[in-house]
């Protein structure tokens, strides 16, 4: 009896992007072909709908296919070098990073409320003044949603915390994550985000910890759907 086949410690997105370069390189989908929709191609691979979509935005980092919004997924004609090897690590998986920023970021709302100072309040609701003239302008606020973060960190009094936040933040600047964000960010989804830290804002300024609390995680969870749907 042969021994079992060891799991692959590879990221999923990895996976299922070598999964569909097989499928190409089998002649299942050929060059020009539109791939199937998501939920088709989901059921047919065995995974969900987001990891699904990483694994696609990986095949699109290498060439492999061609993401055209409001058209579909298209086949491109195969790199050789990159065909024929397995998929490279292209960052975190996005999924796995909101998940991440979920556990740690809820729990740092809990300590800005109860430490963050009047000074640094007044800072972030500058920052969230300086969000909305840019949203205003339809420019993408990503240095001043990122300091809005690093500041609820800081007010938390863990340097810790404030340190996995900033790792966990600035890997929005991977190949995977970066090209997500450049194909479904948009003025629009900026615009619901600043909504958003909003209300985060107004908890903190009420010092009501489960409130604000409850305005990050819904936050992250509509940023995760935004960014890798459901």
């Amino acid at each position: 009896m042969s021994a079992p086949k060891p799991p692959d410690p590879r990221r999923l997105y990895q996976q299922i992007a070598d999964q569909i370069k097989e499928l190409i390189a089998k002649g299942t989908f050929q060059v020009g072909d539109r791939l199937p929709a998501e939920r088709e191609l989901a059921l047919l691979l065995g995974v969900s709908r987001p990891s699904l979509r990483e694994g696609l935005i990986a095949l699109d980092v290498q060439g492999n296919i061609e993401i055209r919004g409001g058209s579909g997924v298209y086949v491109c004609p195969q790199p050789e070098a990159r065909a024929a090897k397995a998929t490279p690590e292209l960052g975190e998986s996005p999924h796995e990073l909101m998940q991440a920023r979920s556990a740690v970021e809820s729990a740092v709302m809990i300590l800005a409320c109860a430490l963050g100072t009047k000074e640094q309040l007044k800072q972030l609701r500058a920052i969230v003044t300086r969000m909305r003239e840019e949203t205003e302008r339809n420019r993408a606020p990503l240095e001043l949603d990122r300091q809005f973060h690093m500041t609820l960190a800081d007010m938390s009094g863990n340097s810790v915390m404030a340190r996995i936040i900033a790792q966990l933040f600035d890997e929005r600047h991977s190949p995977i994550s970066a090209k997500l964000s450049s194909k479904y960010e948009t003025p629009r989804t900026w615009k619901q985000a600043l909504k958003e830290h909003e209300a985060i804002l107004r908890a903190l300024e009420a010092r009501d910890p489960i409130a604000a609390q409850a305005a990050m995680l819904s936050h992250l969870r509509a940023s995760e759907l935004r960014w890798v749907g459901d």
